[in-house]
């Protein structure tokens, strides 16, 4: 019986020979290294990123990076049989593990939630465990659904910014946290914007008058001081909103695109709710 496939990437251009059933997994990738812990396949995983630790008890797995700065030596003797990344901000350091002969598999940034559930499809596949990855996806649609059916009355309209680092970006319709706030039952002002991720635009959001205000900062980077910019904005007082702040605990991480984005919905279902 044939132990090997090849496998084309479609972001590097690439043909990989992969096992059937790959046993050395490296993940820089938080959201997939937590679906493959919801899969139940976590004893193939020999090494993770410093931000999968946020979502997943990794043990005494060493931590092979984090999202951009990685030791290739390190990475060479750990002798892998796949390492999981993305595109994006991680396309050079993708690129350049692949150069170095590492047998990288490189996964589309989501745009959407159903791209996080291909995603997941296609994790299942590289990892040999289709029926696994069908089971998770099939679930969390499911979870999905019920979701939208439990927020489908009165929507919210919400204003989200995004804080990576020290780069704020506004939510358009062009990706999955546009999709996570639609099932929390948010209206969110910019997601009519054929973009993901956009530049600030403060006076739009001084005219619209949101009722919701949703900032997201990971607590471990860069800390926001969110009252402090409200009043640098004049927008303390200028109309009635409710300010949500969210952050890198599972649950709450609106950024994070693994089986858990699903709790983050759910968590700010229930706040959004509440009174202005």
């Amino acid at each position: 019986m044939n132990t090997e496939r090849r496998v084309r990437c479609e972001l590097l251009g690439t043909i990989l020979t992969l096992p059937a059933r790959p046993v050395r997994v490296v993940s820089f990738v938080p959201g997939l290294t937590e679906a493959i812990w919801a899969m139940q396949l976590q004893d193939r995983v020999v090494a993770t990123s410093h931000y999968c630790r946020r979502h997943v008890d990794a043990g005494d797995r060493p931590v092979a990076g984090d999202y951009l700065r990685i030791d290739d030596a390190a990475l060479q003797a750990m002798q892998p049989d796949l390492v999981l990344m993305t595109g994006g901000v991680q396309h050079g350091v993708t690129r350049r593990l692949a150069q170095a002969g590492l047998p990288v598999y490189a996964l589309p940034l989501a745009d959407s939630f159903h791209g996080i559930l291909e995603n997941i499809r296609r994790l299942g596949a590289l990892l040999g465990e289709m029926a696994a990855a069908i089971a998770l996806t099939t679930r969390m649609e499911a979870e999905a659904a019920a979701l939208r059916a439990a927020n489908s009355g009165k929507r919210r309209r919400t204003y989200t910014e995004l804080w990576f680092g020290r780069f704020p970006r506004c939510v358009g319709g062009l990706t999955y946290v546009h999709d996570l706030l639609t099932l929390a039952g948010a209206d969110n002002i910019f997601g009519h914007e054929p973009a993901g991720y956009l530049p600030l635009d403060l006076a739009a959001v001084s005219r619209g008058r949101p009722g919701r205000l949703v900032f997201f900062w990971e607590e471990d980077d860069t800390a926001v001081d969110v009252p402090a910019l409200l009043a640098e904005r004049g927008w303390t007082g200028a109309w009635p909103f409710q300010v949500i702040e969210a952050g890198i605990q599972p649950g709450r991480n609106l950024i994070h695109d693994g089986p858990s984005c699903l709790d983050t919905a759910r968590w700010l279902a229930g706040v959004l709710r509440r009174d202005v």
